[in-house]
């Protein structure tokens, strides 16, 4: 019997996770896919490992029942304190055979063949700088390398409030940036570790000392995610390919309407579900 076709699930607590979804549909445009905000709940970068695990994993079940056979976490706070208990505890007892992915890793392989000088910095929310999960990763993949992180408590709230252009922007990015290198001056890649923040690219490379590349983790998942496919054709096979993208919020549709059209480039109508 020929296995069921459905779209490749894209979760996130919010909106930052548009910006992974945006290079997956330029990566692999005929694919279908199933985008889920937990707008209702968000922020995630302040919630306990549990909440956090709580609440993504009723995300992931949501998205399973929608058809997925393969969910990304395009949200670093949930790819930190849920991805390894998801993958390792309930996926065997929910369907074996369905895969749960992040985001952290992929941006991790990825450091090692950047870094010249041994130390990068890390940009996250204060969820993800506590959970200690990319100092333990690169750690993995690259020993040696130095990682000096800082929370950027105030970048989401800017983003969110469609102030990423505003020029009250420039204070808290330019303060946050002095931070990180004031801890180390030779940090020559920076990783944007909160799928949020390339909203903010133009100021943060306005105010990051020149020769630092930052790595926005967009490029990176999508080319992961092909290496994916391409490794596991069991599960490639399984990806309905009508290249839609189609949208679901905890959030009121027209507030999340509005705010992901901007975030997408084009226009965004999604339906609102309960977790």
């Amino acid at each position: 019997m020929q296995a069921s076709l459905g779209p490749i699930g894209v979760f996130d607590s919010g909106f930052g996770g548009l910006t992974i979804l945006k290079e997956l549909r330029r990566a692999l445009p005929d694919a279908d896919y199933l985008y889920l905000g937990d707008n209702a709940r968000a922020p995630y970068g302040t919630r306990s490992f549990r909440l956090v695990y709580e609440f993504t994993l009723q995300a992931v079940q949501k998205l399973f029942e929608q058809g997925c056979h393969l969910v990304i976490l395009a949200c670093n706070t949930a790819s930190a304190k849920a991805l390894r208990s998801i993958q390792q505890r309930d996926l065997p007892l929910i369907d074996p055979t369905r895969r749960v992915l992040g985001v952290i890793r992929p941006t991790v392989e990825a450091v090692g063949s950047r870094t010249h000088s041994g130390a990068v910095g890390l940009f996250a929310t204060p969820g993800t700088v506590a959970s200690g999960s990319y100092e333990i990763e690169i750690d993995k993949h690259s020993p040696g390398t130095r990682v000096y992180t800082h929370a950027c408590p105030m970048w989401v709230p800017l983003v969110e409030n469609l102030e990423a252009d505003d020029p009250g922007a420039d204070y808290f990015v330019k303060k946050d940036i002095d931070a990180l290198f004031g801890k180390n001056p030779d940090i020559d890649t920076l990783i944007l570790g909160c799928t949020h923040y390339p909203i903010l690219l133009p100021k943060i490379r306005q105010y990051v000392p020149a020769g630092v590349e930052i790595l926005s983790q967009g490029e990176i998942v999508a080319a992961s995610l092909l290496d994916y496919l391409e490794r596991h054709p069991e599960i490639n096979e399984r990806i309905s390919r009508g290249g839609t993208a189609t949208y679901l919020t905890t959030e009121t549709a027209d507030k999340f309407n509005h705010l992901a059209s901007a975030f997408m480039g084009t226009a965004v109508e999604a339906d609102t579900i309960r977790l």
